[in-house]
Order: structure tokens, then C-alpha cells, then sequence
């Protein structure tokens, strides 16, 4: 990747705020966007009169309001949605999501930590490391976020003590060892006061490492690697005349360039690319995370759904996996029921298997289940009613990602990670033979068919197939 690339990706960082209700992290990103001078006179106006109505705070400004937007939320104090806002210093751009604390709403914590590099989980000093914490750390890591910011806030409620501060940096460190967080990066908060969001706060004198916003400017996420194979799934076939077809979409994965060999999956069509389609002029070059417009040297059947991928480097294909599944609805999981699976700009029926077990948020312990309830996590096998192209989430976050719908109502009713394929899915071919149908008919004098006896056990099917065999025989 060259350098141009490298720095139009690298200077925007992604981040969610989770944890468990009520830990301050709506007033946490309230103060942030104020230290970051990203709130115009207008707005902080606007703010003072919210504050004075429906604020918790007095008289003094309560940063809450900025992302808790909905009326109920207002009324409960609570996050229900999450809540995107954008942010920039001089160093670097933010986008930041507020998630919801609360269990109920835990389907939208996965919402916004399914998009994010870097997690800010907070925890109330005086409560600790809560079983939310868990679950939400839990979440951070099987949907590969790395970088994790402890940020322990309410730090004035507790004397800022130095004790409280280590003892819960010690607990949830014990806790994470279990976890694939590369970096834990713990800070002490007073989010309310604003102490330790900007600049370090003269109320802990003992702590020495940088404030949270120096740490999101300077901290370096992980980033998916300059030589990844191209992935570029099918989103909208333009066809405004005879002589121009291109397809649109949002890149997943890698580098395209005309003359690239590029390969169509499911199908397994092999072309090249020809042009890379722009306003004013056809582009040199895309990379991942742009939506660009494709045109193919040859007349492919490729339409929405459809993957295009590096011809030397494709993705998978197969219709059957084994998944780790997080169940975001009220009603449970039910093993053989259908539902639609969406991966990427793909939607397919799909139907799990009783899980092969759950995963007990607070211990790790595999737990026999029949089933997954709300915020279950666990594992089972996926079987869709087509192949599809997809990779190894943990290859390709975009291409090993998918949701869960109801066929009747259309929730999404949960979220999956695909670890690989089921193997036994792959393993019949068609062959091409040189003595076909046709060649038999031929020699046999009549046309060959297929019958198929089916009904209950013991219903007699095998004995009237040999009468009808043996009729036919005669």
C-alpha cells in the first residue's frame, strides 16, 4: 500500500463507548466532543437550555444530552440507540458510537461495535467489573476489536483512590486474559468533571500515562493488511444502455487495478477488469473501504450478491459452517426453524443446528444448550439453502460477517462469525463423465428417469419398488 493510501485510512479511527448501564458513557463522549472544540456556540446554546429542562446536572451543562437524543431517553436517563457522532483534532478524525449499557438493548451494542477498531469500556469505580462489562468485552473481542481502553470512571465518587483504581485495572485484566485483546490501556475518570479527557488531572497525581484523548490520538488500531486479496461484493448492476454494464459496490478487501484478473463466485468466471469507473475520469487504482463502479472485459452473468475477487486469491465457497452466533431477540433460537441470513449484499434462507454449546460470558465455561436466549452466545453450524462466497471472519471481518432475520417479521433477530466451512458441504462435485445420459439411452433403446418411493417407515416402500423394478426388468 502505498503512502497516500496508508494516510487517507489511517487518520480516521473508529470507536464505540460500552460497558454497563449507567457508567457515564454518553457524558464521557459529551466531554470529548467538547474538549475536541467540535461543538459550535449554537449547539452548546441549545445544549444549556436542554440541560436546564431535562438535564440531571443542575445548572451546569449535562454532556449526556448530546447523544441521548430520543425522548426516553431523556425520560429514563438511559442510552437505547446507538448514537454516531464525528469529531476531529488536529492530529486525527473520530467517529464514535454511543452503545446502550442496558441488557435489553445489548442487540445494539453489536450494532455498533460490528464497524469500530478501538472499544472504550467504562466501569462505575464503585460498582467494578459487572456482568454487562463481561458480556460487552466478550462481544468487543469476538468481533475482532484488539484495542480496548479501560476507562474507570466516577473516580471522584471514591476519593479518586489510588486502591480502587488498580484493584478494578486487576480484576478486569484477570478477566480479559481469556479474551484475544491485544491492548488494555487503563485510565482513571472523572467524565462529569472532565478530568483526565483532555489533559492529565491534578486530582490523580499517581497516575502517569496519557488522558483518553491523547491515547485515541496517538493509539494505532489494527489495521487490515496492504496485501489482502481483493474482495468487492456485487451491490448494483448499472445498465443505462446496450454499450455499458458496470457493477457497483463497496470494497471488503484489497486493491483493484485495471487489467487485474478478477473471478466471479460463486460462479468461478475468471475476467479482467477493465475500467474503474469515476466522475470525471476513470481512476488508476481503488482500495478497500471505497465504493467504486467496475467494468469487466468479458459479458459475465454477475448481478447483486455476486463477489468479485482476486483470481490468484479467491474467497470460499460453500453453503454450510460452523459459527459463533449471538442472539439479539426475545424469543430464542429454535434449531431447524428458517430464517434469512444476510452476508453482505447477499440474503439467503438459512437454518442452524441445536448449538454445539453456549459460552458462559462470566467464567468462559462451554455450557450444553438446546438453545441460545436473549444475548445468548454460542456456537452451532449454519446451513444455507445456497453458496455463497464468504472468508473467515477472522480473515476478513466484512466477508465472515452476517445477521440474522426473521422470515415473518423482519427483525434481526442475531449476529454471526464464520469460523470455516463444513467441509462435507464440499465434497460432492458434479462430474463430467463421457458416457452421459444420452450415450445410455442409446444403447438401451428407451429413456432413462428416476423413481423415488417415499413414506412412512414400514409403509411398504421397498417392497413395491422391487415389484416395479422387477416389472420393469421383464
Amino acid at each position: 500500500m502505498d503512502a497516500p493510501t496508508a494516510n487517507r485510512q489511517g487518520d480516521l479511527l473508529r470507536f464505540i463507548t460500552c460497558g454497563s448501564v449507567d457508567d457515564g458513557k454518553s457524558t464521557l463522549i459529551g466531554r470529548l466532543l467538547h474538549a475536541a472544540h467540535a461543538l459550535p456556540d449554537d449547539q452548546l446554546a441549545a445544549l444549556a437550555d436542554e440541560s436546564r429542562r431535562f438535564g440531571t446536572q443542575g445548572e451546569a451543562l449535562d454532556f449526556a444530552l448530546l447523544v441521548d437524543g430520543l425522548s426516553a431517553e431523556r425520560e429514563q436517563g438511559i442510552t437505547i440507540d446507538v448514537a454516531y457522532r464525528f469529531f476531529a483534532t488536529a492530529r486525527r478524525k473520530f467517529i464514535v458510537a454511543d452503545t446502550p449499557g442496558h441488557e435489553q438493548y445489548t442487540r445494539n451494542m453489536v450494532t455498533g461495535a460490528s464497524t469500530a477498531q478501538l472499544a472504550v469500556i467504562l466501569v462505575d469505580a464503585r460498582k467494578g467489573v459487572l456482568t454487562q462489562t463481561r458480556r460487552h468485552s466478550h462481544i468487543v473481542s469476538l468481533l475482532g476489536i484488539r484495542n480496548v481502553v479501560l476507562a474507570i470512571n466516577k473516580l471522584d465518587l471514591v476519593d479518586w483512590s489510588r486502591e480502587r483504581f488498580e484493584q478494578i485495572e486487576r480484576d478486569y485484566r484477570e478477566f480479559a486474559q481469556h479474551l484475544a485483546l491485544h491492548q488494555i490501556t487503563a485510565i482513571p475518570l472523572s467524565a462529569l468533571h472532565g478530568d483526565n479527557i483532555a489533559t492529565r488531572s491534578a486530582h490523580t497525581p499517581w497516575y502517569t500515562g496519557p488522558s483518553l484523548l491523547q491515547h485515541l490520538e496517538h493509539v494505532e488500531p489494527d489495521m487490515a493488511a496492504g496485501d489482502d486479496p481483493l474482495r468487492l461484493p456485487v451491490q448494483w448492476v448499472c445498465r443505462p444502455g446496450h454499450d455499458f454494464r458496470g457493477y457497483a459496490g463497496r470494497i471488503l478487501g484489497g486493491s483493484v487495478r485495471p487489467g487485474d484478473a478478477v473471478r466471479v463466485l460463486p460462479s468461478g468466471r475468471q475476467t479482467t477488469v477493465a475500467r474503474i469507473v469515476g466522475f470525471a475520469a476513470d481512476a488508476a487504482q481503488a482500495v478497500r473501504g471505497e465504493s467504486v463502479m467496475l467494468t469487466l472485459a468479458d459479458d459475465v452473468d454477475a448481478s447483486r450478491g455476486d463477489v468479485l475477487c482476486a483470481a490468484n486469491d479467491p474467497a470460499g465457497v460453500a453453503d454450510q459452517f460452523e459459527t459463533t452466533l449471538i442472539w439479539m431477540d426475545e424469543a430464542p433460537m429454535l434449531p431447524g426453524r428458517p430464517y434469512l441470513a444476510k452476508l453482505g449484499t447477499t440474503t439467503v434462507g438459512a437454518s442452524f443446528s441445536a448449538p454445539k454449546y453456549a459460552i458462559d460470558v462470566n467464567s468462559f465455561d462451554k455450557l450444553a444448550a438446546r438453545t441460545l436466549e436473549l444475548n445468548g452466545i454460542g456456537v452451532a453450524n449454519l446451513a444455507l439453502d445456497r453458496a455463497v462466497a464468504f472468508d473467515a471472519y477472522a480473515a476478513n471481518r466484512d466477508m465472515g460477517g452476517f445477521i440474522v432475520i426473521d422470515r415473518y417479521t423482519n427483525r434481526t433477530v442475531g449476529a454471526g462469525l464464520i469460523h470455516f466451512a463444513l467441509r462435507r458441504s464440499q465434497n460432492i462435485h458434479w462430474q463430467a463423465v463421457d458416457i452421459d445420459k444420452q450415450a445410455r439411452a442409446r444403447q438401451n433403446g428407451h429413456r432413462p428417469a428416476v423413481l423415488w418411493f417415499t413414506g412412512l417407515s414400514g409403509s411398504g416402500k421397498s417392497t413395491i419398488a422391487n415389484l416395479v423394478e422387477r416389472e420393469l426388468h421383464a
